[in-house]
């Protein structure tokens, strides 16, 4: 059956690859809306080759821009504006699947309205469960929406899970969730090392192909503690059962283990179009235009602890998860803000933990209430992040 899609995020590193999966099955699927931030260049490309029926951009002085470009090109294209034209192209009855791209706390709003329509979700943006995990998952049950995890640590997990498994593992002899994380750039590197990290440094990953706002969080191995905030509302399992594995090879994606002693692993080249096509074909299988491992040319796969003195930030993480409530919606936003920072030179490199340490320790951190609560959970700790960077960024000049 042909698939009708929507790409939240078309122009980033997900939603590129996404359309390089699409344009090898043209039989299978066929492009709604294609959503963007600043690349309109890239957009209108976009438009030109998949023929989308709608567009989004975020505001009227970008409508025009794009409108201008596809004149140029005798392209008709419906233009959409703001989080409520993502909104709308997310839950449009048109659309059987959704792929969720947008990074950080600006996905969530349409990625839930994609939820409440009952929609296929298939979901790169790790933030709208970190923030609203509750929520999040409760709507999905209600809607009857399938949401299918396109990270590749969660991709993987759920490969290798017995077929079935839900919305939560009770009864399935599952023991532990093992995540597994190349360490980023500056796995080896020294306390004194870290201070003097640059950001073209930080968004160098040495495996994988992403964002500059997610390779710094590789980079901080924040990253790999959103996913463990997403792992337990994806699979069910608290942070007790979620542990993180340091594999600098990133051949092996992640693995489960089992009450018999079994540990089922996922492996392959490190291409974020293997979980983006396993998910849009799911339960079929596709080409994605990934070349097959080479077992015989593997160097040999290594496993190590992470140290969370040298990288706090997972340390924050788990707490966050521990405390529940509103602390992973605090930590998120804090931690973009900081990011942000950094990648702007405001702050040094290990700055990032301490704005995320400082804000957690001063926001509200009770219980979600309601989606309205944690969108001002959220704001709040924003303003405190702001707030704390801007006395650091004095001295730090």
């Amino acid at each position: 059956m042909m698939q009708t899609l929507t790409i939240l995020g078309a122009t980033g590193s997900i939603g590129t690859r996404t359309l390089d999966v699409v344009a090898r099955h043209p039989d299978r699927y066929r492009v709604f809306a294609l959503t963007a931030f600043r690349q309109l260049d890239r957009l209108a490309d976009q438009i030109a080759a998949f023929r989308p029926q709608c567009a989004v951009v975020p505001d009227l002085a970008a409508r025009d821009t794009l409108q201008s470009m596809l004149a140029e090109r005798q392209i008709q294209c419906e233009i959409l504006v703001g989080e409520s034209g993502l909104c709308e192209v997310a839950a449009h009855r048109d659309v059987s699947t959704v792929m969720a791209a947008i990074v950080g706390a600006a996905g969530l709003a349409p990625t839930l309205s994609a939820v409440r329509a009952g929609k296929r979700v298939l979901l790169a943006n790790k933030e709208a469960l970190v923030m609203s995990g509750r929520i999040f998952m409760d709507e999905a049950r209600r809607a009857g929406a399938t949401v299918l995890p396109i990270d590749s640590e969660h991709n993987a997990v759920f490969q290798s899970l017995p077929a079935g498994f839900g919305y939560g593992l009770p009864n399935s002899g599952v023991t532990k969730l093992l995540l597994t994380a190349s360490g980023g750039p500056f796995r080896t590197w020294s306390g004194e090392q870290l201070k003097s990290v640059t950001p073209d440094q930080a968004v160098a990953h040495p495996n994988w192909v992403m964002g500059r706002k997610i390779s710094v969080d590789s980079a901080t191995m924040m990253n790999k503690g959103l996913e463990v905030i997403e792992a337990r509302w994806l699979f069910g399992v608290g942070g007790d059962r979620i542990d993180v594995v340091i594999h600098p090879q990133s051949v092996i994606h992640s693995m489960v283990q089992y009450a018999d002693g079994s540990v089922l692993a996922q492996l392959g080249n490190p291409d974020m179009r293997t979980p983006i096509a396993h998910a849009l074909a799911y339960p079929d299988r596709i080409a994605s235009g990934v070349e097959p491992l080479d077992l015989a040319s593997t160097v040999g796969l290594t496993f190590e602890k992470p140290d969370l003195t040298r990288f706090p930030c997972l340390g924050l993480a788990y707490a966050a998860l521990s405390a529940d409530g509103l602390a992973p919606t605090v930590l998120n936003a804090a931690n973009e803000v900081a990011v942000a920072a950094f990648l702007d030179r405001k702050i040094p490199f290990l700055d990032i933990a301490t704005t995320v340490a400082a804000v957690l320790d001063s926001c509200d951190t009770g219980a979600q209430e309601s989606l309205e609560h944690v969108l001002a959970a959220d704001a709040a700790a924003r303003e405190v992040a702001q707030a704390f960077i801007a006395k650091r960024s004095r001295s730090y000049v």
